[in-house]
Parts: C-alpha cells; structure tokens; sequence
C-alpha cells in the first residue's frame, strides 16, 4: 500500500509536469512565437520522460495496491520496451543538451552557425535518438513474459507485474555490453561537459572579477540559467542513474529479490522524469512570466 500511494504521487506529478512542459513546447513549435533553438530536443526529453512515467508508474501502482495479473503477454511486453526506449532517449537527449551548452560557452561563433544555418537539426537528431533506442532495446520484448495463473514465475520475476526468461549466458552478456556500452559513452561524455562547464565558469568569474572594464561582452542572465539548468539535470541524471543500477545490480544478483529491492531500484530510476520537469518549469522565463501575467489578466 505504501509503495502505491508512493508511485501514485510520483506518477500524477510527472505526468502533470510533463505534460505541461509537452504542450507548453508543441504550442511555441507551432505558432513560431519566442522558439529558442533547444526547444525541439526539449519536446523530445519531455515527451520521453512522460512515457517513462506512464508506462513505470502506472502498472506499479496497480501492483502496490494489490492488483495482480492485470496485464497479459503483449502488454507485458509493449510497456517494458517503450519504457527502455523511452529511457534510453531521455538518456541521449541530455546527452545532447550538455554537449551543446558546452559548444555554446567555448565556441559563440559556431554556436551561432549552428543555430542560424542548421535549426532543424535538433528534431532530427531526437528522431535518431529514437530510432537508435528502438533498435538497441528490440530484445526486450523476446525476453519478457506475462505472468500466468498456472506457471510458477517467481524464481524468474524481475518485475512487479512481468517477468523475465533467463536467457543462455552468451546472449546475456552480448546484451548487458550492448546496452551498458551505450549508457556508459553518455554518462562519461556528460560527466565531461558537466566538468567543462564548471571549468568554463570558474574562469569566466575570475576574469569578470579582475578585469571586469575589459570584458568585451558579458553574457546575459537567460544563458547564466540556461547553464545552470543543463548543469543541473546532468547532476540529477548521473545521480539518480548511478543509485538505480545499484539496486538493480542487487536484483540480478539475488535468487528471490524482495518487492522493496525491486520498487525502490524503479522508483530511483523514474525521479528524474519527474523532477526535471519542474526544474524546467523554473528556469524557463517564458513559462515563469506566462504564470504570473495569467493572474493579472483575470483579475482585471
């Protein structure tokens, strides 16, 4: 019961945020009005982070709450690969995010090239990132099966609601380099920029703070939060990432898991769904300004 009510809150505050953010993105893309060049592979991260939501929180709250054979083979099978899929894309597009901020700070020139020459590269590449996620994660569905009212599943039950086939140790192995290998490039590459960018701005300080008649530009705040933001996802990202395989490392480990082992290795693995969202709400001025001039309007 405890563990339901947990997924409930955290499911009804990752959609709500997300789907904010999903509408509040598709309408700019639409009507062309105040597009900033990161707002494609934004709506690419939120939409990802909403599906991971959906298709982690709902079947363990209907498993914390006692619900048991609610999902078939198909389903079983349907919701575990969009939700590595899904993963997997908001692993990329943080990627991508961090690597551009990045360019942003140590190259303005190429930056602006970028952004004026090529504005549509940032969809396409989240249209990769997609295609790629599908491509890596399509042995999910052969390994997973729905659980069966006469078959004893517990000894292979790595899900709440789903489990899973062993498979032969070779194909295992193929399959944890396979998918670890592509985890792991991101998380290095975003630890890297992570680094960089602190680098970047400690020095950026210390010449504001010596020589600050000389500077012969001084960047605006909207950058100085955009910084901060990417800063702080990568910070969530790595952090919550690293706590889940924890956990999920214990699972594999263990013969019998315990549901807590299982519940909490997912519920780490869905915050930053849930998080990042409202930590974009907050930095984006667009949306900060849209709440505050509604009121107003209503009132007068």
């Amino acid at each position: 019961m405890e563990m339901g009510i947990a997924f409930l809150t955290q499911t009804a505050a990752g959609v709500l945020g997300n789907s904010c953010l999903l509408c509040f993105y598709s309408y700019t893309l639409l009507t062309r009005q105040k597009v900033r060049p990161t707002d494609p592979i934004l709506s690419h991260l939120v939409f990802a982070n909403n599906l991971v939501v959906l298709c982690t929180g709902i079947p363990h709250m209907m498993a914390g709450f006692g619900w048991k054979y609610f999902l078939d083979d198909a389903t079983c099978k349907v919701v575990l690969y969009f939700h590595r899929v899904a993963r997997g894309v908001s692993l990329n597009t943080t990627c991508l995010l961090s690597g551009l901020q990045v360019s942003k700070l140590c190259t303005r020139n190429g930056w602006w090239k970028i952004t004026t020459r090529f504005p549509k590269c940032f969809g396409v590449c989240g249209s990769l990132f997609w295609i790629l996620q599908l491509l890596v994660n399509v042995s999910v569905p052969l390994k997973v099966i729905g659980p069966r009212h006469k078959q004893n599943v517990t000894l292979h039950m790595r899900y709440r609601y789903c489990a899973a086939s062993p498979p032969e140790p070779v194909v295992r192995l193929s399959q944890l380099v396979l998918i670890s290998s592509v985890d792991v490039l991101c998380l290095v590459f975003m630890i890297w920029a992570s680094g960089s960018m602190v680098l970047f701005l400690h020095r950026h300080k210390k010449r504001v703070r010596h020589i600050l008649s000389r500077l012969p530009s001084q960047r605006p705040d909207h950058e100085a939060r955009a910084m901060r933001t990417i800063l702080t996802l990568v910070i969530m990202f790595v952090s919550f990432y690293f706590l889940s395989t924890i956990f999920t490392l214990f699972i594999g480990l263990s013969r019998k898991p315990g549901l807590w082992l299982m519940d909490t290795a997912v519920f780490l693995g869905t915050c930053f769904s849930v998080l990042s969202s409202f930590v974009l709400i907050s930095s984006d001025i667009r949306i900060t300004q849209l709440f505050y001039i509604c009121p107003k309007k209503s009132f007068s």
